[in-house]
């Protein structure tokens, strides 16, 4: 049998003992590669350079209920199964489903070492959805559920704004009631949003009342062909393929029934999903640094430089050997925070592993930019082609030194 590549998988897959990891996870992991590699992974590279994900695969990936594991664990079991939905790739039932389970998805979703192609299918389910889920009327879930869940259309989360982005306690775009209280009339700009040139909706931090946090509320808002709404794509340095978008909003008008939840608890809401995103987030970055040393390394064992392989010099294998100290502590630390997801109670984990989540979050940005900076090093002029073998590591140092919006919040 032929040796993984070292650092190209985590641990686990490689061989090694770990104690997280069950039948269920195993069989999951396996259907997941396979589904993932042959509809996502094997493309990632040609749609990210045209910065665009065919539609179809978003309906492939829908129909097959495969963005549905981008909800936050447990999943909407109630919801999920009113609508057909019973298993993930008949592998999973949807009730036996947790973070482990996630973290394997999330993980795979990003193994091509591009995070634009997998943020242009699953930001809407991780963001947008949730807080529809958590926090909306029943009216309201009943009229955008159903659509939202099978794919048939799209959302997107609208917080940040020209001039706000992570103080989400300043968002300026106001939601005023009509005179006769029916409708919400939305004025404002929202900016970096993630998938919004596709969307129907967006669920939208908007300003009902006055100044600070106490002033916010979420309003589903409907986007595409939507009066009042105007919609253009930003050229930015990372994400090509996420469709990341710039939303100007004059005089929209939205009925009071798409509020969700109640006046002025918007801060709450958005910050209830945070240990979700920022879990997904580190465990996606940290998938990219494996990508990055894992190409690295197996260059230094082909590349030959002064009649000998980089790798038979002794500061190549320190600076490799480095990242992957840092790579796969980073990994070990992920895998205690899911199987201590699993453990305790929403509230619970909360407070107990809010601000370490975010630690974490942050630290996988840090590994990272260590990965992807030893690979551009060791690929020499090749880690600064936008072709060839150094393309994937070329491609991290960019949007990690210029575009790191995936790190905010």
């Amino acid at each position: 049998m032929k040796q993984p590549i070292p650092f190209s998988d985590p641990p686990a897959l490689c061989g090694l003992p770990s104690p997280y990891y069950t039948p269920s996870h195993v069989a999951w992991r396996r259907a997941c590669r396979s589904f993932i590699d042959q509809n996502l992974t094997v493309h990632a590279m040609d749609w990210e350079r045209e910065g665009l994900v065919p539609e179809d695969v978003f309906h492939t990936f829908a129909a097959s209920s495969m963005l549905v594991p981008s909800l936050p664990a447990p999943l909407p079991v109630g919801w999920l199964k009113r609508l057909g939905i019973h298993h993930v790739l008949n592998t999973v039932k949807v009730e036996d489903w947790d973070y482990i389970h996630t973290a394997i998805y999330t993980d795979e979703m990003t193994r091509s070492g591009l995070q634009g192609p997998a943020a242009s299918l699953t930001t809407g389910f991780s963001y947008a959805i949730p807080p529809i889920l958590k926090f909306g009327s029943q009216q309201l879930q009943e009229r955008s559920l159903p659509d939202l869940l099978l794919g048939k259309k799209r959302i997107c989360i609208a917080i940040t704004e020209p001039n706000t982005g992570s103080d989400v306690a300043g968002v300026q775009t106001t939601a005023t009631k009509t005179p006769d209280g029916k409708h919400y009339m939305v004025n404002g700009t929202k900016k970096w949003i993630t998938n919004g040139i596709w969307s129907s909706y967006a669920t939208m931090a908007v300003r009902t009342s006055g100044p600070g946090p106490s002033g916010l509320s979420l309003l589903l808002v409907p986007l595409l062909n939507h009066p009042g709404v105007s919609m253009r794509k930003i050229k930015v340095a990372g994400l090509l393929a996420s469709g990341t978008t710039f939303i100007e909003l004059d005089e929209v008008k939205v009925p009071v029934e798409n509020l969700i939840g109640q006046e002025g608890q918007g801060m709450k809401y958005i910050m209830t999903n945070f240990n979700h995103e920022r879990l997904t987030l580190a465990i996606g970055v940290t998938r990219q640094a494996r990508v990055a040393l894992a190409v690295a390394f197996e260059y230094c064992l082909q590349r030959e430089a002064f009649g000998k392989t980089l790798m038979e010099q002794p500061v190549v294998r320190h600076r490799l050997a480095k990242a992957g100290a840092m790579l796969e502590s980073q990994w070990a630390w992920i895998e205690q925070f899911v199987y201590q997801m699993t453990k305790l109670g929403k509230l619970e984990a909360d407070v107990e592993l809010g601000g370490l989540t975010a630690l974490a979050k942050a630290q996988a940005g840090i590994v990272l930019d260590e990965c992807a900076r030893c690979a551009v090093l060791l690929f020499g002029g090749n880690g600064f082609t936008t072709s060839g073998r150094g393309e994937i590591a070329e491609r991290k140092v960019s949007p990690v030194e210029f575009s790191p919006k995936w790190l905010m919040g």
